[in-house]
């Protein structure tokens, strides 16, 4: 599912208050290394090419940093690396609403999925030229896309990690069916959801056209397998955005799988529907 634009969230189980964010914190060694230098936002908007008010939105947060600048303002203030170095280690993550950087934790540590879409390829299984296809969708301002698109490309790295997480996934047709980007970045994308679908640790079924209205189309989800036992559940929609841990909320999710798993396809039928529409794509 697409977790691109920001959204108010309800915490969930494991969402604790704290003191200072990463991101915060970077904006305070921003303002106190450029009073330290003695220099004005004007003054140091000349020295990385950057007018005083484009310093100003990213120093009081309405802007957020990027690697570009902050490599540029240590250069300019002689700092060593350190405002990127912060940027790096720790706030690349915490740039991400509260919400996903929840979400891109639980990735690392869960030891299934049980992920289902109706709209989108799981952001884990997508192709970069998709991924930057969602993202220009989205509206994703230029001078952000190809942060964004690395730090999806970045998350994909759990499904390598040991032990590797199971992934089960349930993919409406109208997925691969609907153009993302150009012929080229589907047909590259469907050919890659057949490669995925060979892997030993990924279990992909697609619910058909044929199925008609499901319960399914009321929204995508995710489940996930937790190391202590206990499972987590995602849920988005045009408002807001919620990862829970609550026994109720979970067990829903759990006969929503149950259902959509209910109306897909077995291996071997979903691998001809993909192998039929990867076709289609290089028409």
């Amino acid at each position: 599912m697409q977790v691109d634009p920001e959204r108010c969230v309800a915490p969930g189980k494991g969402v604790e208050a704290v003191g200072i964010s990463p991101s915060e914190y970077l904006l305070r060694e921003l303002r106190r290394r450029r009073g330290a230098a003695g220099l004005t936002q004007a003054q140091l908007g000349e020295l990385v090419f950057c007018s005083d008010s484009q310093v100003s939105a990213i120093e009081t947060g309405t802007k957020p940093p990027t690697l570009p600048y902050l490599t540029a303002v240590d250069k300019a203030l002689n700092t060593g690396g350190h405002l990127a170095t912060l940027w790096e280690e720790l706030v690349k993550d915490d740039a991400a609403p509260v919400w996903l950087r929840e979400l891109i934790q639980i990735e690392r540590e869960a030891t299934a999925f049980r992920w289902y879409e109706h709209s989108f390829v799981p952001g884990l299984l997508q192709t970069e030229a998709y991924a930057r296809a969602t993202f220009r969708a989205a509206g994703t301002p230029i001078s952000e896309l190809d942060q964004r698109v690395a730090a999806r490309m970045e998350r994909q790295a759990v499904l390598a990690r040991e032990p590797v997480p199971q992934l089960f996934v349930v993919l409406d047709e109208m997925v691969i069916r609907r153009p993302c980007g150009n012929s080229d970045v589907m047909a590259e994308q469907v050919e890659h959801l057949l490669t995925c679908a060979e892997q030993p640790h990924i279990r992909l079924q697609i619910v058909p056209l044929s199925a008609g209205i499901y319960s399914g189309l009321a929204g995508a989800f995710i489940l996930a397998d937790l190391p202590d036992g206990s499972r987590a559940g995602y849920v988005d929609n045009q408002v807001a955005a919620q990862i829970t841990g609550q026994p109720g909320a979970v067990a829903s999710l759990g006969l929503a799988w149950d259902a959509v798993r209910g109306e897909a396809l077995p291996l071997g039928q979903t691998l001809d529907v993909l192998k039929e529409a990867a076709k289609t794509w290089t028409i």
